[in-house]
């Protein structure tokens, strides 16, 4: 379960122990009905007011139970007297005294949430006993409750409750405090009470390549903080059994010391339904006869043995022998602690290595004002009307636009960029398409082959983005060259590739569409599909990934791209601060530039004047590009 802190209102209740000179001290306590539960007292090894009685017993009020005092460096000298109960269990931090100090355990608390009924073995005096059964049965708050004004009547407690507010941990979904409860459970190692262990773990997750880097410290500050072994065993109805019996004794009692284990070769069994070895069906739950375990594995206990699940492990050794390890576990950063840390941790006892190569962390889905989604605070937004609104690619696109590791807002307007550019794509592909196919396969104009140079520095650029698991870089990459593709190279060759010997053009368009699309394939796979197979054979995610075939050497020609955007621009910026069309024409273009660029874009000459509707097309030789515009 998820735990969480929440802040509520509390009191110190100050009690009065005993000592063994007949002196009082003073304990402070936000928790005096587990008073009964008390196994110590523990204060900071360097508070001088308890030093001298580090080690000694003092006396329980009402229960008359001696406990030690101890020390312990998570005791605050600054918190209520300094001197704290350890009680099985009010607290996290009790479970961490009790276990490195060694204390004994007292449970009072059934499942229920109410005291036991059967009086404790450890309470001996008539008092202690008659307080106990005044309060057997009862839940926590009325144990409170009475043990407080018992407490006053005899003495104990003088001073009235000191409020204060205090951290206390919650299930993420409940609206009640968490109690401890002391039961029997399947537990793994994990490296939490075993250094050479947890160093060993600590090193496999350090072999990994982290995406984004910095997340192999939240696998580090998790596997350095653990103090206990990892539980796997859940009291549920529905799981995979843990294959375990126990026999009974003559008095019908489990003897839980000696579990009765499945052999390897009759696994899976389901020891609420299975017999073990050496007994007979009709022995289960009688005397001498047999019990199954009926707890269930944790979720993490099993989906930790994914990768080799997958891997056809046991199952198709040769399989498993080419897959494993696996080169890529993609999960999000939260589950770091239990299912990435789990499958490390069985995959070292298995196969003494790691799992896979790689790990790509992904971040939550936040709501717009940037709180994670719950459904316990009412702010999920459900996928199937976005689904229904901007399509499949629409919503993936927004997905898409997340960085690797960080957690990501919904933004709705967001999926209404995917569904524009999945629209542009679909259109884009049937005027490509409309082109009659040239014989000539050509590309040899200086403007088509800046436009493929260009292409292939996207390609290059995307391709390496992605083998970095960065896909939200990758897909700015090709987007963006994918806007200049439509909004300035396809106007201004388009006019030349309905010609005749606009076969350049046509040839450029063909292999720019193929690659575009093979490249947004990931980022918009249904649209990317469907045009895909109006005009090639198969799938295109089956189709290879581009490489920059066809694209000239000369790297001077994509000066040529940076011209011509610039003409553009600035017609495009003229006509819409004079808030004309943009089809409307231009009396006068004037282009300042260095006499070697100005020698290139004369060989695109026609091609300007024709997307720009420009009368007069002026080359002027200058040392900086300037471009002046005049309108008609």
């Amino acid at each position: 379960a998820e735990l969480e802190e929440r802040e509520i209102a509390g009191a110190y209740h100050e009690l009065s122990f005993e000592t063994t000179d007949g002196a009082a001290l003073k304990v402070a306590t936000t928790r005096p009905e587990l008073l009964v539960a008390c196994v110590a007292l523990v204060a900071h090894p360097d508070d001088v007011r308890y030093q001298a009685r580090f080690g000694q017993t003092v006396r329980s009020p009402i229960f008359d139970v001696d406990v030690p005092l101890l020390a312990h460096p998570l005791g605050d000298p600054d918190k209520g007297t300094g001197v704290v109960m350890v009680c099985t269990f009010g607290d996290l931090t009790d479970v961490i005294w009790w276990r490195e100090l060694q204390l004994p355990t007292r449970s009072i608390l059934g499942k229920d949430g109410r005291l036991l009924l059967e009086m404790p073995s450890w309470l001996t005096t008539p008092r202690s006993q008659q307080a106990y059964a005044d309060l057997a049965g009862r839940n926590l708050s009325q144990v409170r409750t009475q043990l407080v004004s018992m407490l006053r009547d005899c003495g104990a407690m003088q001073d009235d409750p000191r409020p204060i507010q205090h951290a206390v941990k919650f299930f993420e979904k409940g609206d009640r405090p968490l109690e401890i409860l002391a039961t029997r459970q399947w537990y793994l190692r994990n490296g939490g009470r075993d250094a050479s262990l947890r160093d060993l773990l600590l090193a496999s997750g350090q072999t990994l390549d982290w995406h984004p880097p910095h997340m192999l410290r939240r696998y580090e500050h998790w596997v350095g903080g653990l103090n206990g072994d990892w539980l796997i065993s859940r009291q549920r109805m529905f799981g995979v059994p843990i294959p375990f019996w126990y026999s009974l004794d003559a008095q019908g009692e489990a003897d839980y010391s000696a579990p009765i284990i499945a052999c390897e070769d009759s696994l899976p069994v389901d020891p609420s339904l299975d017999t073990p070895p050496g007994y007979r069906p009709e022995q289960r739950g009688q005397p001498n006869g047999f019990v199954g375990e009926q707890d269930i594995m944790d979720t993490w206990a099993t989906s930790s043995l994914t990768p080799q699940i997958a891997g056809g492990w046991g199952d198709d050794d040769a399989l498993f022998a080419k897959v494993y390890p696996m080169d890529l576990r993609p999960q999000g950063h939260d589950i770091i602690r239990t299912w990435l840390f789990s499958t490390l941790v069985r995959s070292h006892f298995e196969h003494a290595c790691v799992p896979w190569r790689h790990v790509a962390l992904s971040g939550w889905i936040l709501d717009p004002d940037r709180k994670k989604m719950s459904k316990s605070k009412g702010n999920v937004v459900t996928p199937q009307a976005l689904l229904d609104q901007y399509g499949s690619d629409g919503v993936r696109y927004w997905a898409a636009s997340g960085r690797l590791g960080s957690d990501t807002a919904f933004e709705e307007q967001q999926m209404k960029i995917g569904r524009r550019l999945a629209v542009k794509l679909f259109n884009l592909s049937r005027l490509i398409q409309g082109f009659a196919k040239d014989d000539n396969g050509d590309i040899d104009q200086p403007l088509d082959q800046a436009m493929l140079k260009r292409l292939y520095g996207v390609v290059q650029g995307a391709t390496s983005a992605l083998e970095a698991y960065d896909y939200s870089v990758a897909l700015s990459r090709i987007e963006g060259f994918f806007w200049w593709f439509c909004d300035d190279y396809v106007e201004l060759v388009k006019r030349r590739a309905y010609r005749p010997e606009g076969h350049s053009a046509r040839n450029a368009f063909a292999h720019a569409l193929s690659v575009q699309q093979r490249l947004l394939a990931p980022f918009l796979p249904f649209v990317c599909e469907e045009v895909w197979q109006t005009w090639k054979c198969g799938s295109v995610h089956n189709a290879s990934w581009p490489q920059g075939e066809n694209v000239s050497p000369d790297a001077s020609i994509e000066g040529l791209l940076m011209s011509v955007s610039a003409v553009l621009s600035a017609i495009r910026k003229a006509k819409s601060d004079a808030r004309q069309s943009m089809k409307a024409s231009v009396a006068r273009v004037e282009l300042v530039d260095r006499a070697a660029q100005l020698e290139m874009i004369k060989g695109i000459r026609q091609d300007l004047i024709e997307a720009g509707q420009i009368e007069a097309l002026v080359f002027i030789e200058g040392t900086e590009q300037r471009v002046s515009v005049w309108l008609k």
